[in-house]
């Protein structure tokens, strides 16, 4: 436990004299700063070799169409080209932010590959719920250092292993059955216990004929609290300025929904019922999340005072993409819903003072966009972002 060539130990508490993999570490072991393992690489020199990493994921081969590292001591970036891509902190998915950029600690960063660039797009966070009490993995202290995200980090299968700053994983490439050329890869996602006691784990898996969808299935360490819920949510919906949600004869509109709010707090209504979901062509759940502004509005941005500080807002990419969430129709619970929240600012770091937080462009939009049900092991969330319209998913369901 005290191999002093661990960068992290066993995440989670110490409990008198009894060790487990999600409860000890080696506090002595610990130099958060990561020059244990790169202080031979300057920041500027480390950050031109994660751009030239990125761009060599992102040169398309169509014998290799996978993203993902060569070996375990890359970077943590895994997906697929011409599709989904995302990574672990401290890695971020575009070149222009350097190694260590790309957000907050405590959040799978999802992005998309086009022509040659990764574009990032969304965050996932993990949200456990035990008695009542929810967590959020962004803002959840680490045991580590006290300051807010939990340490993720990856392996090939359940066994949680120790965190450490690369990706640990190359990720696991198999075949769906024996005579399908469609590929599929897998890799176990680990986190530090929540101080509500939650101890969950994901399974991460990508099939190559569905380049735009990412699955998480669910599931916990056997001394983990009993969760009522442990959602995931899709909790930067700003950036794109996500605002017509799509429901089964209905189109919700954020502008709509919380009009007249213009506060720096998340805004919040009912969620939406598993009946009020349409269905996709295979007859499952689905909820689709769109802009519902041009591209030209969309990539503009204003001249506000506070435009220069919030430039990582404006959005970047030259196309648009519908983001959703499925759930298969024969493994679900009733407790199925949909949830949304939305903002009329975009985030100012926590402060209190509304003006640091700019107005987001065009009126209020869906921050967190997610499904939430009971909590179950083996629950599965497809989460996707595809150049497909809603018409033109809409017209495959028919």
């Amino acid at each position: 436990m005290s191999n002093g060539r661990r960068f992290f130990g066993f995440i989670g508490e110490r409990r008198g004299m009894n060790y487990s993999p999600v409860y000890y570490i080696p506090i002595k072991r610990i130099v958060f700063t990561m020059k244990c393992k790169f202080s031979y690489i300057s920041s500027l020199a480390f950050s031109i070799l994660f751009s030239t990493f990125l761009m060599a994921l992102a040169q398309v081969d169509e014998d290799h169409r996978w993203v993902r590292p060569e070996k375990n001591s890359d970077p943590s970036v895994w997906g697929m080209h011409g599709g989904i891509v995302f990574s672990l902190w401290p890695y971020g998915l575009e070149g222009t932010v350097g190694a260590f950029g790309g957000g907050p600690r405590g959040l799978i960063r999802v992005g998309y590959e086009h022509e040659g660039n990764i574009y990032h797009m969304n965050f996932i966070a993990i949200e456990p719920v035990v008695n009542g009490k929810m967590e959020f993995s962004e803002i959840s202290e680490s045991v580590v250092d006290n300051k807010w995200g939990k340490l993720i980090w990856a392996g090939n299968d359940a066994i949680p292993g120790s965190f450490y700053p690369t990706a640990g994983t190359t990720g696991v490439i198999s075949k769906l059955d024996s005579d399908s050329a469609v590929e599929q890869l897998t890799l176990f996602l680990f986190m530090e216990r929540f101080s509500n006691g939650a101890a969950p784990y994901i399974k991460v898996s990508m099939r190559s004929d569905r380049p735009d969808e990412i699955c998480f299935e669910l599931f916990h360490h056997e001394n983990s609290a009993s969760m009522d819920r442990c959602a995931l949510t899709a909790t930067m919906g700003n950036y794109a300025r996500l605002r017509e949600i799509y429901l089964d004869g209905q189109v919700v509109n954020s502008k709509d929904l919380y009009g007249g709010y213009d506060e720096i707090d998340f805004i919040e209504k009912a969620p939406y019922p598993f009946g009020a979901m349409l269905k996709d062509a295979n007859g499952d759940f689905i909820v689709l999340a769109t802009t519902d502004e041009s591209q030209a509005s969309l990539s503009s941005w204003p001249e506000h005072e506070l435009a220069k500080k919030r430039m990582n807002w404006r959005y970047r990419p030259d196309f648009q993409l519908t983001q959703y969430w499925r759930k298969e129709s024969n493994y679900f619970d009733p407790s199925l819903q949909v949830r949304v929240n939305g903002r009329a600012r975009y985030w100012g770091g926590g402060s209190r003072d509304k003006n640091v937080y700019m107005p987001i462009p065009n009126g209020p939009s869906f921050e967190n966009f997610e499904l939430r049900e009971k909590y179950y092991p083996g629950q599965k969330f497809f989460f996707g972002m595809t150049k497909k319209s809603v018409d033109e998913i809409l017209l495959e369901a028919r």
